[in-house]
């Protein structure tokens, strides 16, 4: 059980210096397609650099200026599918924190009710700073003076969120109207606008009252709690009954299943944004801007936007070069080379699996291409070739009829779970290490260039208790060689039915 919430009516808490980082980590996004898939989004890959936006986003409160306390252990909010990848990555940038496992998709809104819902159990009631986890913001300590200025609103119990100034019509931002001018830059939300249509976007940037909708807030925990609860009743009362229901398991805040699945899905602005200003609301709304080298990092095009580029305009990543090529972005993951001749205004994006080349005026329509390969039961729509597990990683490197064939990487200490196949037998040799072996009432050691042979039907397991990562290449061969033919009897990462 986790502790009782409790949140006062909204402006009526005490004076607080102390800002609690919110992580928003529960999409999918696929407009990155082919290196964001659905099990493994763009948020958990080095986009803009060798840190995953995920890292960069964690580590973006560290070193905030003054006499604010930030909390150690930022919230986390993500999916069941990404919540192994989501705590190793936060582990390698040597930091804790506190993650918040979402039992199913509900949107920002339930998201955001969660994590006030933590921040106010025990009586804390922080300052949140809730950000997406996959955005990209070059001048950290313009954000922090961008921050610091929407916590002292916060602190008078208002909502608070970042604005961009815009530099050119698009449409694929929401956008704030400005109300009356306030200190340090910031304006009183008018209200908030829906993604507009070209000719309309061009009419709110030439009009200078219109600032792009970052998704960042700063808001007192109590304060979001209270307004939803005004706004959203239903969303509210699930939300805090499914936190106050849930378990920690191990590294992870567990809401309750049944009590989260009553919340509407809805986002952040919908829930409670949109309504700042009006009659209904508890509360009022300002708007900081934010002049940081921001973005969103919405599509490929975004990703060129926001890198370095040489004279000619191009952005290279991996083994690329390029001849008589301008305006392009071509990017090698699999390790071939990637050779652009004469290309203008270009995307090229090279994995193991696939290959995109894509006109960047036209970068919107990948989400519309990744549904027709979903509607084709492709794999590519939805994973990588190599895939993450909680134990390591696998990489499929070659299949066929009855057969397939797997390169596993098991990390120091780990090990799979306990379980058996139906439909197919597999025949490990190992390449690297010292493997742990369980097969039947047999247990017993592997060394390099050692091997065994596990047949159908056979409980197995495979341990890593050496040092160094254990690299084994298994054969599978069967009448079905699916991943869901997989029966548990044992797992250290709790996912036995």
């Amino acid at each position: 059980m986790v502790a009782q919430v409790e949140a006062g009516p909204a402006g009526t808490a005490g004076p607080c210096r102390r800002l609690v980082p919110v992580i928003l980590a529960g999409g999918s996004g696929t407009r990155l397609w082919p290196m964001s898939r659905e099990h493994f989004p763009k948020q958990l890959i080095g986009v803009v650099g060798p840190d995953s936006l995920l890292q960069a986003t964690v580590s973006r409160m560290k070193g905030f200026p003054g006499d604010w306390t930030v909390a150690a252990e930022p919230i986390i909010v993500c999916g069941e599918e990404h919540r192994f990848t989501t705590e190793e990555q936060i582990r390698e940038s040597g930091m804790n924190a506190r993650i918040i496992v979402e039992p199913a998709r509900r949107d920002t809104a339930p998201a955001l009710t969660l994590a006030a819902a933590l921040a106010c159990a025990d009586g804390e009631d922080g300052i949140m700073v809730a950000m997406p986890a996959d955005h990209s913001i070059a001048d950290i300590p313009a954000l922090h003076r961008a921050i610091a200025i929407a916590a002292k609103h916060a602190q008078a119990g208002l909502i608070a969120t970042l604005g961009i100034p815009p530099t050119r019509p698009d449409t694929g931002f929401g956008y704030i109207r400005l109300g009356g001018a306030l200190d340090e830059g910031a304006h009183r939300i008018d209200r908030f606008v829906e993604k507009p249509a070209a000719e309309l976007a061009a009419q709110y940037v030439a009009a200078g009252t219109y600032w792009w909708n970052s998704g960042i807030f700063v808001v007192r925990a109590s304060v979001w709690l209270a307004a939803l609860e005004r706004l959203q009743p239903d969303m509210h009362s699930a939300c805090v009954a499914a936190l106050k229901g849930g378990r920690h398991d191990g590294k992870y805040l567990r809401p309750d299943a049944t009590e989260f699945a009553r919340a509407p899905s809805d986002s952040i602005d919908y829930a409670v944004m949109e309504h700042i200003g009006t009659p209904a609301s508890p509360c009022g709304g300002i708007v900081v801007p934010l002049v940081a080298g921001w973005s969103d990092l919405g599509s490929w095009d975004a990703v060129w936007d926001a890198m370095q580029k040489d004279e000619s305009g191009n952005v290279a990543s991996g083994r690329v070069v390029f001849e008589g090529a301008t305006s392009s972005y071509a990017r090698s993951e699999g390790g071939r080379l990637v050779a652009c001749v004469g290309t203008t205004n270009v995307i090229v994006v090279e994995t193991d699996d696939a290959v995109l080349v894509a006109d960047r005026s036209r970068v919107q329509d990948i989400k519309g291409l990744v549904s027709r390969i979903r509607e084709q039961h492709a794999p590519e729509a939805d994973a990588h070739r190599k895939v993450r597990r909680p134990w390591g990683f696998y990489d499929s490197i070659d299949h066929g009829e009855r057969f397939q064939v797997k390169r596993i990487v098991v990390t120091p200490g780990a090990r799979l779970s306990l379980q058996l196949h139906h439909h197919r037998a597999e025949h490990w040799v190992v390449v690297r290490g010292t493997a742990l072996v369980t097969r039947g009432d047999e247990q017993f050691l592997l060394s390099e260039n050692e091997s065994t042979f596990i047949p159908l039907g056979v409980k197995h397991r495979l341990e890593n208790p050496g040092k160094v990562p254990l690299e084994i290449i298994e054969v599978q061969s069967g009448a079905y060689l699916g991943e869901d033919d997989i029966v548990r009897f044992d797992d250290t990462y709790g996912r036995c039915s």
